[in-house]
This record gives structure tokens, C-alpha cells and sequence, in this order.
């Protein structure tokens, strides 16, 4: 905003200092002007009534007292009378501050005097040619003289000057002035956004350390009066929210485990009410098969139990996972092929893509991600209907690998879509809902996530997880 500032400011010092000198090129011509038009009016007064044609000294004598009359009031207009084929005739400049009277044509300016006084002749008419140069606006004017004498004309010359005078030096001084504004202004508010970003870099560094629990830390008091009323109105903050945080994590602990317990209770419940009506039967019935029948009944709601109760151990009990060098190529076929006589049988296609060479090794534990991805697996073969298509991805993303499985199935409900990795939650009437519940606990046992992607048909979960080179 300064230097935006700065430039407009010198932008418009500028063109108000350009308009006043076009006002003083506009002003000069003005004055050479009106001083040819008056050696004009005089010559026509000098030789009304005058059949002479002889141009002797006499003559050039009267002509020059006649120039001098008629630029006596034009300050710095100097000017004279000019023959085409005698060249000068007459030339004065009254106004010269020199220390006597100027009698001799500028040499410098001699060219242009000839060149604008030929095309008077020429066209009949007035003309100006104006020469801008550095400081000064060189402004030459000639007009027709006619009268006994062929070829005449009167001229008249003067310098506007451009980059000096007052307003040349009030640019410069207002110009001065900006630059040493601009630059104090800079420098202030350096000095004071250094002494801003050393305290804030400190409070970064506060916040930015390893601590051992999620609250926020206690940042030091900076010295600054308003940095510091922001350093207590967070200190404060963090402790009402750790405090919250401590009270919403109890009630979410009782709010877990009484959701936990009631999911357990039905899904226990039901297999054992199975087992009772089957134990019943076998003690009514006499008929040897029928007790087998109910026997193998029970087992198998035995069974379920069994697995119930092992993936929930598996949930809430799985150990810190212990980190290998893992060929991730030869990871995810082996994973995938374990799999793939089940997904043949329902006419699906398996297939395999990573964006890794197939000597790539990472870090992770093999045994528990091929559980999360066993699951995945598992479960998008069950959800994908037959000659569908099965794709199990490994692409590394800057420090993070992904791992994804997409089908072509319906897709996930939208009402259990929030729901998805709770415990319990499953479509499947034969299911536990443990799966997706243990997919997300493995993967952010390894400092990652499972979460739900989106894709434009089927289904997309990806498990990320922090690319550990080998």
C-alpha cells in the first residue's frame, strides 16, 4: 500500500508538473505568435504607399528597428525578417539579458530558421516548428510578409523551458519528501513486523513442541500489550478446553460402552436363544438325527460366537504393530490371492495396479495391514454383484502411501454412510460389523486413517498410511 501510495503521489507530482510545462509551450507559442503577427502589422504599415524594390543597408537598418519595436513587449522572443533568396534581412532580440544588444542570428538554430521560413513561402500560410529537447522546448515560428518585396517573411523564435524554473524545483523537493516518507514508513514498519514475527515465532515454536497430552500449551507472555492479551485470552481458551475435552471424553467413554454393550447384548443374545430352542428340541426328540442335527446346530452358533468375540478382542485389544521392510508388490499379490478362487467362483474380477517399482519396500506390519485388507477385500466381494470389477490399488502420495479397494457394487447407504466404522454396523444379516471397525483401528495403530473415498460408481475405501522407507 506505501509504495502503491508512494506512486500514485509521484505519478500525479508528474503530470502536474507536465501540464505546467505544456502550459508554458502553449504559452510561448502564444508569445511568438502574436510577436510575428506584430512584425506583420508593421511591415504592412511600413510599406503602405512604397513602390521601391532595391534592398540596400539603408533598408535592412529600418527593418531591424522595426523587429526591435514590435518585440520590445515579447520577453525572451527574439525574431526578424527573412528573403528567401537573401536569406536574413533584418534580426533583433530586445529582451536579451546579455551585455549589450544581440545582432547575430543563432547559429544553432540557423537550420530550423530556414526550414520554417521556407515552408511559410512555400505554403502561404503560417507555420511552427516546435523542437523539444531536454530542458528546453525550442518554438520557431514564421509568417508571410507580402508587399513589393517578393518571398518575404517574419519570424520569430523563443525556449520554453521544461525542466527547470519553480515548478521543476517544487517536483523535485515534493518528490524528495515522498521518497523519505516512503522509506521511513518501510522502515518503521519493518523494524516493528520484525519485532512482531520474533514474538510470534516464539509462541509457533510454544505450539509447535511435542507435548505429551492434546491440550494446548501455556504460551509465555511476549512483552507486547497486545500480543499479550491474545497470549491470555488463549491460555484461557485452552483450559476451558481441556477441561471440556476431559469431561466429553468420560461421557463418551460411558456413551461407547453402553453402545457397545447393547450391540454385544443382541448379537449374543440371538445365537444363544438359537442354541436354546435347538437344545430343547434335542431333549424332546427321540429320533437319533434330529438330536445330531441340533447338536451340529448348536456348534455352529457356537462357532459364530466365537468369531464374534475374537474380532472383538481383535478390536480392542491389538497390539503396537511391529515394523518390517515389506516388497509392497509382493505384499498386495499375495494378499489379493488369497482371494481370488472366492471372487472367480462369483465371477468377479481381481485386479492389481501400484504406482511403485516392484523392488519397493516400505514399513508397516505386513500381518496386521493384510487383515485390514483381508477385510476390505472380503467385504467388497460380498457387495459386488457377479461379473463385476474388483480393484486393489498401492499409490504413494508425497509422505503418505494409500491403499484402496474400489468395486463396482451399489454403493454404501446414505443413511449408515456416518456411521460406517462404528462397531456393529453392517447390511448383512451374517455379519458382525467388526470388519470396517478393525480396518480403522489397525491403521491408525500405524499413525493413519480408514476412511470411506468418493468415486463416481461402486464403492472406494482407502487406508493411509505414512510412507516408512525400508
Amino acid at each position: 500500500m506505501l509504495a502503491v501510495s508512494g506512486a500514485a503521489t509521484a505519478y500525479l507530482l508528474l503530470a502536474s508538473f507536465e501540464q505546467s510545462s505544456q502550459a508554458r509551450v502553449a504559452r510561448a507559442e502564444d508569445l511568438v505568435l502574436h510577436g510575428c503577427r506584430d512584425i506583420a502589422d508593421r511591415y504592412q504599415f511600413f510599406v503602405a504607399g512604397w513602390h521601391g524594390a532595391e534592398i540596400d543597408d539603408q533598408l535592412k537598418h529600418e527593418l531591424v528597428t522595426l523587429v526591435q519595436t514590435a518585440l520590445a513587449n515579447a520577453p525572451g522572443v527574439e525574431g526578424g525578417i527573412w528573403q528567401a533568396d537573401a536569406g536574413s534581412l533584418a534580426y533583433a532580440f530586445p529582451s536579451y539579458e546579455g551585455t549589450g544588444p544581440k545582432t547575430d542570428l543563432p547559429a544553432a538554430e540557423l537550420n530550423t530558421i530556414r526550414q520554417v521560413n521556407a515552408e511559410a513561402v512555400q505554403s502561404g500560410r503560417p507555420a511552427l516548428i516546435r523542437q523539444p529537447g531536454r530542458s528546453q522546448t525550442l518554438i520557431v515560428h514564421a509568417c508571410p510578409l507580402p508587399g513589393p518585396l517578393q518571398n518575404l517573411t517574419g519570424w520569430t523564435m523563443t525556449r520554453a523551458m521544461t525542466a527547470q524554473g519553480p515548478a521543476y524545483n517544487h517536483l523535485l523537493a515534493g518528490l524528495v519528501v515522498l521518497a523519505l516518507t516512503i522509506l521511513g514508513s518501510a522502515l518503521w514498519l519493518a523494524w516493528v513486523l520484525y519485532s512482531w514475527s520474533l514474538r510470534i515465532g516464539l509462541l509457533e515454536a510454544t505450539l509447535g513442541k511435542p507435548h505429551d497430552t492434546i491440550d494446548l500449551p501455556r504460551l509465555p507472555r511476549t512483552g507486547e500489550r497486545e500480543l499479550d492479551r491474545l497470549v491470555d485470552a488463549v491460555n484461557e481458551a485452552g483450559d476451558r478446553l481441556a477441561a471440556e475435552r476431559r469431561r466429553a471424553a468420560a461421557a463418551e467413554r460411558l456413551a461407547a460402552v453402553g453402545r457397545l454393550s447393547a450391540n454385544l447384548a443382541h448379537e449374543i443374545r440371538n445365537p444363544i436363544a438359537a442354541m436354546r430352542l435347538k437344545a430343547e428340541n434335542a431333549l424332546a426328540a427321540r429320533d437319533e438325527a434330529r438330536k445330531t442335527s441340533a447338536l451340529e446346530s448348536i456348534l455352529q452358533q457356537v462357532a459364530r460366537l466365537d468369531g464374534l468375540l475374537r474380532d472383538l478382542l481383535a478390536m480392542t485389544h491389538a497390539g503396537a504393530p511391529k515394523l518390517r521392510p515389506v516388497n509392497l508388490s509382493a505384499f498386495l499379490h499375495a494378499t489379493v490371492e488369497a482371494h481370488r478362487g472366492l471372487a472367480n467362483k462369483k465371477g468377479l474380477t481381481l485386479r492389481i495396479e501400484t504406482d511403485q517399482p516392484a523392488d519397493r519396500c516400505t514399513q508397516f506390519d505386513p500381518a496386521q495391514v493384510q487383515r485390514a485388507l483381508d477385510n476390505l477385500i472380503l467385504n467388497a466381494i460380498q457387495h459386488t454383484p457377479a461379473d463385476g470389477d474388483i480393484l486393489v490399488e498401492a499409490i504413494r502420495r508425497d509422505s503418505r502411501l494409500l491403499l484402496r479397494v474400489t468395486d463396482t457394487g451399489a454403493g454404501v447407504s446414505a443413511d449408515i454412510r456416518d456411521r460406517l466404522f462404528e462397531p456393529f454396523v453392517t447390511t448383512r444379516a451374517e455379519g458382525t460389523g467388526l470388519g470396517l471397525a478393525i480396518v480403522r483401528e489397525i491403521a491408525r495403530a500405524h499413525h493413519g486413517d480408514a476412511q470411506l473415498a468418493s468415486t463416481e460408481t461402486g464403492t472406494r475405501f482407502e487406508i493411509d498410511l505414512p510412507w516408512q522407507p525400508s
